[in-house]
């Protein structure tokens, strides 16, 4: 049964937690190739891969979380389209494409505070899983994304 209601994610792994971002903001899923560094690239900036012609800007969402960043097997760069921009986010593993209703989405509570906060859309329950939906476009601050203005050229 397909309602109004439902929303397509996709799910990766970040660490040993689960999250999601809504498909409609994810582009293409790619295999890990290593980023060409940039010259005097601010820190939160891996360097950029080539994409479609251009050259996309890669965010290690592992170092974002503070959490260790290991290249594995399984991990993946999920070009993700922030409006003005593409960004390849870096995470551990992407896992699925699930079938949300959109009403089953709770918002963030009391307990997720600071930074992880502005990043985090809501949050599906599933028996024994927690998923934390992320809103692509709030992973960079405006001055982050003013950063990569002009890199990559679109």
């Amino acid at each position: 049964m397909n309602t109004a209601d439902d929303v397509q994610m996709v799910t990766f792994r970040v660490g040993s937690q689960e999250f999601a971002f809504d498909i409609l903001q994810v582009e293409r899923i790619l295999r890990y190739s290593a980023p060409s560094p940039l010259p005097k690239a601010p820190g939160f900036l891996e360097g950029v891969v080539q994409y479609e012609g251009g050259a996309v800007p890669v965010v290690d969402l592992r170092k974002r979380f503070d959490l260790d960043a290991p290249i594995r097997e399984e991990t993946r760069l999920m070009v993700v389209d922030l409006g003005e921009q593409r960004v390849g986010v870096l995470v551990d593993e992407v896992r699925e494409v699930i079938r949300v209703d959109s009403t089953t989405i709770t918002a963030p509570g009391p307990m997720v505070s600071g930074l992880a906060a502005t990043y985090i859309a809501g949050i599906i329950t599933r028996p024994g899983r927690t998923i934390i939906i992320l809103n692509a476009r709030k992973l960079l601050s405006s001055s982050e994304r003013d950063a990569l203005t002009g890199i990559g050229g679109g």
